[in-house]
Formats: structure tokens, sequence, C-alpha cells
């Protein structure tokens, strides 16, 4: 799944529905398996090679500090082409602050953790920028697509990894702290919601991990929502409602139930982090593969098989 470059797909390198491409945030959450299974230098390739992403469009970004980007191109993209490095182009949704944030959480956590991710100047200059860039667009009151792509509202997920990637990356660039203020003041606002259409989201467990940035009671809100609203047999619906792969209801994300077990290793809940990792592994197909998902109330998964997420949050279930 890890072409040349460093960068991963999505998915396999083979798959015909896109899922070929390379994501920013699918990338970062892929190092997070890779983190726990210790293979750093895979990690460094990956998060360099999205470093290199970045200063190939270092432009782009430019303009948008310059002044807040109107329309959808001026955004910094979402996937891009894992040989090229060039931008996909489709109409996608593609305002995606979370994976801005999610990027800088990840390098400042790593850096944290003295594994070198920063080669030299030009990718501190450009990490600087991203913290320039997320103060332009108003992270805080931005409409973005958020971590499903979907339309455009103010994410309480999106809001929150651009909170902790701020937090995490200002022990190395320069970040205003009223900058991360007033993406708090906005968050705990939103809080338990997702946004204004959406009370219960899946999303929202990246504020408890990898972030960890949900107080106790913004945590046990969430999980309780989530936990009474959308867990289902072969994994966890991403909202009430979310018509992608409907049939019969809602598709039902693998992913979903690796992330719970972890959340519930990190709170020290043994048997919930038991019962998840169960649930997890008979998902499974034959090979170990986690599917991206499964039709509602039934054993067939969708094409997107191994999704590149899924397993990582797997691995760091099994490791971490």
């Amino acid at each position: 799944m890890q072409y040349p470059t460093g960068l991963f797909a999505a998915s396999r390198m083979t798959d015909k529905t896109g899922y070929n491409l390379a994501w920013i945030r699918d990338n970062v959450y892929t190092t997070l398996g890779l983190e726990a299974a210790k293979k750093y230098s895979i990690v460094k390739k990956t998060l360099r090679a999205l470093l290199d992403i970045l200063l190939k469009h270092e432009y782009k970004i430019e303009w948008a500090i310059r002044e807040k980007p109107k329309h959808h191109y001026q955004y910094i993209h979402a996937r891009y082409d894992p040989i090229t490095m060039e931008e996909i182009w489709e109409e996608w949704g593609n305002k995606q602050n979370d994976a801005i944030g999610a990027f800088l959480f990840r390098i400042g956590d790593l850096e944290e953790k003295r594994v070198k991710i920063v080669r030299d100047e030009n990718d501190l200059r450009i990490l600087q920028k991203l913290v320039c860039y997320l103060q332009s667009i108003g992270y805080w009151h931005d409409k973005d697509n958020g971590m499903w792509e979907e339309n455009e509202e103010v994410h309480a997920s999106s809001i929150g990894a651009c909170v902790a990637g701020l937090k995490k990356i200002s022990k190395f660039v320069d970040v205003p702290q009223n900058l991360i203020k007033k993406g708090e003041e906005a968050l705990n606002k939103l809080l338990p919601r997702e946004s204004e259409t959406k009370e219960i989201d899946l999303a929202l467990l990246s504020l408890i991990y990898p972030y960890n940035i949900a107080t106790q009671e913004q945590r046990d809100a969430i999980l309780k929502n989530i936990e009474g609203k959308l867990v289902k047999e072969k994994g966890v619906i991403r909202y009430t409602g979310d018509k992608y792969h409907y049939r019969n209801g809602e598709a039902q994300w693998t992913k979903g139930l690796p992330w719970l077990a972890i959340i519930y290793k990190q709170i020290n809940k043994p048997d919930k982090y038991a019962f998840y990792m169960r649930k997890t592994i008979q998902v499974m197909n034959e090979k170990g593969e986690l599917p991206e998902l499964y039709y509602a109330n039934s054993q067939e998964h969708n094409e997107n098989c191994p999704l590149a997420w899924s397993q990582a949050l797997f691995v760091v279930g099994l490791k971490d």
C-alpha cells in the first residue's frame, strides 16, 4: 500500500475507486499504527513525503495567508497523486481543516518523543506557514467539509484537530496563544455536538484519541452518545442518516471498533477494550484485513479493502 515516495494509498494501490490516491489525513493516521509497531523509518518517510507535498505547494499556502481563501481550490487540498505529489483537481470536499491540524499534531508529537521528522529550515518554514494558514482561514469558525468530506459547516472534530495541532507544534514554531484560545472557546461551545446538523458523530472520537483534548465530561458524553446510537454489529456508523453506501441502513465503518478499543485501553477499562478488539477481529476477512465498511444488516463489505486507516488503528489497539 506504500508508494516509493513514502505515501500510502488509502487502500490498495490497484484500487479502482480512487482509494489508490493519498490523503493527508489517512497517511497521518496510518503512521499511528506504524509507530505502535516501531516502524520508525517508515513513519519518517511518510511524514517527510507529506512535508514535501506542502513544500511543493508552498506558493498556494502563501496566497491563502495573504488573503483568506474564497473558493475551494484556494484551500490546501486533502488528497494527492502519490507518485507526482500533484493535487487531485476533481470536485471534492477539499476544505478539510482537520487534516492540517492532524499533520501539525503528528509532527509535534513525534518531535516531542525525539523521533526526528523535521529535516531542515525548509520543513520548519512550511510548518510555520501552516500555523499562519490556520490563522488566515479563521479555523475556529471556518465552515469546512470535515473528516467525512461532506457539507460545509463548522465541525468540532476539525476545530479540535487544529487546537491539538497548534498546541503540539508550538514547542517548535511560533504559535500565538490567542490562536489556540479562540479554538478552545469555539470547541467548548460546540461540544458534545459535532456540528449544527450532527449531534453525534464518529469523528468526535479523534478528540479523545489521538488528540486527548476533550475534558473527562466531554469524553464521557461523546462515548455515551456514540455507543448508544452509532455502534452496530460490524462497525460504527458515522452519524445517523449517513447516505454514503446506504443500503437499507447506514454503512458500518470498521475503524470505529479499534478506535473505541484504544480509548477504553487508555482509560483503563480492560473489559470494554477486549470487547471492541474481539468485535474488530470478527469483522476481518480471511486475510486479516479490515474493509472500509460493511453494508447495513449484511455480510457484504465494499471494495476498499483493506483500509489503511482501519488497519493502523487495529495495530495501535494491539501494541499501544
